[in-house]
């Protein structure tokens, strides 16, 4: 397990490696962001910021959106996969937001896991970037360099991922750790293969370890 002081010396290596922390989904509103979160589900960023330009255009404001109905919604963003769920939690969610939240997306995680298709994971970005509050977001980038870094051995289930990087990380520097994880998982710390010998967390990461040890 790792200590403070080693998610400490991680978190600074991949501040050197990525000065730029930010969500990359596009996004004017908190509300936009709840929308694109859930349209990211098992869809790449790139495809979800092609998808809401249409979607936003069409219906630029939170009331506009609501209104639009689930059909409507279906329509423009089914090439994000599994349309029909997706545009019947965005209707919902946002009928909510309207008549619940007085049209405001909320801050505590209680009220944001009301909302139809927000988890843990769309939560904690909210709480995170909209608010500028500590969270940890679990993606799967997170979860593999969380298993590969050691903070976690042989763990797949984000709330214990979650649980495991809150006890160590610097609440201030948890949010964007996260996106740090994002992007050095996409660019070197892939699914399929860890580049280990391109890794700036090389030294202190158990598998990138397990690499020197066998050249040496």
């Amino acid at each position: 397990m790792r200590t403070k002081a080693d998610a400490k010396t991680i978190v600074e290596l991949l501040k050197q490696a990525y000065p730029l922390a930010e969500c990359s989904l596009t996004y004017d509103d908190a509300w936009q962001l709840l929308v694109s979160v859930r349209l990211s589900a098992q869809c790449t960023d790139a495809r979800v910021n092609i998808v809401t330009a249409e979607l936003f255009a069409r219906y630029p404001t939170l009331e506009a959106l609501a209104g639009a109905g689930a059909e409507a919604i279906e329509a423009i963003v089914k090439p994000c996969g599994l349309g029909k769920s997706k545009a019947r939690d965005i209707a919902a969610m946002t009928r909510m937001l309207i008549d619940e939240y007085g049209g405001q997306v909320p801050q505590a995680m209680e009220d944001l896991l009301r909302l139809p298709g927000v988890g843990r994971k769309s939560a904690n970005l909210i709480r995170g970037d909209i608010f500028g509050l500590p969270a940890v977001v679990a993606d799967t980038h997170c979860i593999r360099m969380a298993n590969r870094l050691g903070f976690v051995t042989d763990c797949t289930d984000p709330v214990k991922v979650e649980r495991a990087l809150v006890k160590v990380l610097p609440p201030e520097e948890s949010n964007d750790f996260c996106h740090r994880c994002v992007l050095h998982g996409r660019a070197v710390c892939t699914a399929r293969k860890a580049m280990c010998e391109n890794c700036c967390l090389r030294a202190v990461c158990r598998t990138g370890r397990k690499t020197i040890q066998k050249e040496t």
